[in-house]
């Protein structure tokens, strides 16, 4: 049964196709989409077999082990669309720096104070908690990041830099809190409803993770342009 659920989802794969065949043309890259499309489904798959064998048992040392294993790959990836000469091991010290700082703080306020989750590393809730904080910071750190890259290299102005990457990187997120509701049901609200939740339950969760998004975002970029201002004072 779960082998013809799982290929029945190959039906939303004729969109991805689509697109793939027009970036090949505008873009003239072939390979990126089939390739990003492809690790997704793979990684997903053997995420649900290791989430399994994860949540048979509760331990803090894994609870860390997971939450250093997404801060790595999100540190990675948010340096990610810049040059090879600006990928740095200050830059990537930085990043990361920005990451767990931002994610111990919005983890602590979710688990121990909204939810009040005991123990704190009930993996049930932190891998699905941690792994939208860390890919929210890590998507507002690669937008900033790249953002402040150009604009700096152009006017060589930190504060003009500064106030470009915040504005821009932060767009997404002020954007889904003005339509949550009104145009869109977010993921997790969605999944909640599907599964038969008291929507008002449901409201109360996503509430959370909107606040999250934005403050997770927005506290990334603070910390990372505020280090980022130190390290430049010191050339």
């Amino acid at each position: 049964m779960y082998v013809i659920k799982l290929i029945n989802l190959l039906w939303m794969l004729i969109p991805v196709c689509i697109v793939a065949f027009f970036y090949a043309r505008w873009i003239d890259n072939k390979k990126e989409i089939a390739w990003a499309t492809s690790r997704m489904i793979a990684q997903l798959i053997i995420c649900g077999y290791v989430l399994n064998t994860l949540f048979a048992q509760e331990s803090s040392w894994i609870a860390i082990g997971v939450i250093a294993v997404m801060a790595g790959f999100s540190t990675f990836t948010a340096l990610r669309p810049l040059d090879s000469n600006l990928k740095t091991k200050k830059a990537y010290s930085l990043v990361l720096v920005s990451l767990l700082l931002s994610a111990i703080l919005h983890l602590f306020l979710m688990l121990q104070l909204v939810i009040q989750d005991d123990p704190w590393y009930s993996l049930h809730r932190l891998i699905p908690l941690s792994g939208m904080v860390f890919s929210t910071g890590m998507n507002a750190l690669a937008i900033g990041i790249e953002r402040f890259s150009k604009a700096y290299g152009d006017t060589d102005d930190f504060v003009d830099a500064r106030k470009q990457a915040f504005k821009t990187a932060l767009i997404p997120q002020i954007n889904s809190l003005m339509v949550v509701g009104l145009v869109s049901l977010p993921g997790m609200m969605t999944g909640q409803i599907l599964s038969g939740v008291d929507p008002l339950i449901a409201v109360r969760y996503q509430i959370m993770i909107m606040a999250m998004l934005l403050g997770n975002s927005g506290i990334c970029l603070i910390i990372y342009f505020t280090l980022k201002e130190r390290a430049l004072k010191l050339i």
